[in-house]
């Protein structure tokens, strides 16, 4: 199930918290405000601080990205796999944004690109940790 409108409106404005884990196993957190949109399969954030998580995914691509509402308990997980980009269009697309956004910051290192391949629920409920997709 690829995005759906309601899953890409909910994710505007929101942190992501991504993990990651390098080829050891040993886990990674880490937040990240840059977290958008490319299409109905794909996710991308920005990456500007991050050497565990570039780390991680130069040596596992395997990625987990949570997104969850404080301010009312419902959420969702997306896992896939991570592309690393370093130029093009989708990577020279996503440092402007940054750079509006934020101009007092330095421009991405790299931008994840991720495919997705499974959507959960983080909604507390019945269907919390069911896969929507």
């Amino acid at each position: 199930m690829p995005l759906t409108p309601e899953i890409k409106s909910y994710l505007t404005g929101k942190v992501a918290w991504v993990a990651t884990a390098d080829k050891a196993g040993v886990p990674n957190l880490s937040p990240k405000g840059t977290l958008s949109v490319v299409d109905d399969n794909t996710l991308v954030f920005a990456d500007l601080f991050s050497l565990k998580t570039r780390t991680a995914l130069e040596e596992n691509p395997n990625v987990a990205v949570a997104v969850t509402d404080p301010a009312g308990p419902s959420g969702y997980q997306f896992k896939g796999k991570a592309e690393l980009l370093t130029s093009g269009p989708l990577y020279d697309q996503v440092a402007a944004g940054v750079k509006e956004k934020m101009p007092q910051l330095p421009a991405p290192k790299y931008v994840v690109k991720i495919n997705l391949t499974d959507i959960y629920s983080l909604t507390p409920g019945p269907d919390a940790g069911k896969k929507i997709g």
